[in-house]
């Protein structure tokens, strides 16, 4: 049985879940400052059951690395990811006047009942200069809290709408050229401590530390796990990312993108080897899971968890 949730919202800043003594999620919805950086909503901090931290925040090789953050790599030429902007024939560039940001325009609900949360949240997103592309209705939803197992899942989606006057053009820097970079969609961005972890997919594909995630890297499969040894205690943590079953009918397949070294990153990239196009006026819809869990889950255990939920 699902245990209860708590929550604390600093109304015009964040929500924070929590169960027990930890405080399992923050969710910053007023964006941080720094333009370069894409502003927009992420949460962070990420946390197990036990208390152990599974995101990291502004690292150093990437400042723009924000915890778990909706994002757009290339989108008709801006940039809703941060950071350097791939260019073809350049390479990686900073291009400040090309990056947009993910205005929060409210919540239709915040509803805690004993054991789960449901967030209803309305976004724009604004091209760098001020025009509105898109607005996006995304509800996140806090649920099975499992002490017995050491889990809890969260749930994210994505409702966006194009409201612009012509078609919006979703990339990555594998469809602009760059090979094994396709990222793009809901991205985590682990701690340094997770680096080298372990990768493993459905029907035997993945391994331990890089060589895991290359086999993983660009794969379409319906879920991704991630398992990695901390720093300091002697306890490993695994996020079990998957789709929900409807997602390929939304615009097509969607493929992995996920890196072990020198970056623990996870991507559902949902343009990693080719582009696609949003009407004007028209809409797409993506659900996701994440499980976060005390310990190194096999595959087993995994299937068995989704299959539960």
């Amino acid at each position: 049985m699902s245990a209860p949730v708590t929550v604390t919202h600093t109304h015009g800043e964040k929500v924070v879940v929590s169960h027990g003594g930890a405080d399992l999620m923050t969710y910053v919805y007023r964006p941080d400052p720094e333009p370069f950086e894409s502003r927009k909503p992420y949460v962070h901090p990420l946390r197990t059951l036990s208390g152990r931290l599974v995101t990291g925040y502004r690292p150093s090789d990437h400042r723009w690395h924000k915890g778990l953050q909706m994002t757009a790599s290339h989108l008709s030429g801006q940039n809703f990811w941060g950071g350097n902007s791939y260019v073809p024939g350049e390479g990686y560039v900073a291009l400040p006047d090309r990056i947009g940001w993910m205005r929060h325009d409210g919540f239709d609900a915040v509803h805690v009942a004993e054991d789960r949360l449901t967030m209803r949240e309305r976004l724009t997103w604004i091209e760098n200069g001020g025009a509105h592309w898109a607005r996006e209705r995304r509800t996140l939803t806090v649920h099975s809290v499992e002490p017995a197992e050491g889990s809890w899942a969260l749930d994210w989606s994505i409702h966006l709408t194009n409201t612009r006057a012509e078609p919006l053009r979703f990339g990555s820097p594998t469809t602009a050229g760059r090979q094994a970079a396709g990222y793009t969609g809901l991205h985590w961005r682990g701690p340094r401590d997770l680096t080298g972890g372990d990768v493993m997919g459905p029907d035997g594909h993945g391994g331990a530390g890089e060589a895991g995630a290359a086999d993983m890297m660009g794969r379409a499969a319906p879920w991704l796990a991630f398992t990695g040894e901390h720093d300091g205690v002697d306890a490993h943590s695994t996020l079990v990312f998957a789709h929900a079953p409807e997602n390929e009918a939304a615009v097509g397949p969607s493929h992995w993108f996920v890196r072990s070294e020198p970056t623990p990153t996870v991507a559902f990239s949902w343009a990693f080897f080719e582009e696609f196009t949003l009407p004007p006026g028209a809409a797409f819809s993506y659900r996701y899971r994440i499980v976060v869990a005390d310990g190194a889950l096999d595959r087993r255990r995994i299937e068995s968890h989704l299959r539960s939920w």
